[in-house]
């Protein structure tokens, strides 16, 4: 299990580990260009893994105007 906090719609969640920043990104309807993925203060690409116990923190990137 992960946890993920999505910004900036402040929501909090765990969910099964996806395997991959691309899946979770996927399973979290973002797409890879549009948000940041952040684990312990660092960028994650979309190719890393996950891990169990993970915190991970998905931001949105772009201008909603």
């Amino acid at each position: 299990m992960i946890t993920v906090r999505l910004e900036p719609e402040n929501k909090e969640f765990t969910m099964d580990r996806p395997g991959t920043v691309a899946l979770l990104l996927l399973k979290v309807g973002r797409k890879p260009g549009r948000a940041l993925v952040i684990r312990d203060g660092g960028l994650l690409t979309p190719d890393l893994n996950l891990r169990d116990g993970d915190h991970i923190t998905v931001r949105d990137v772009g201008s909603r105007g």
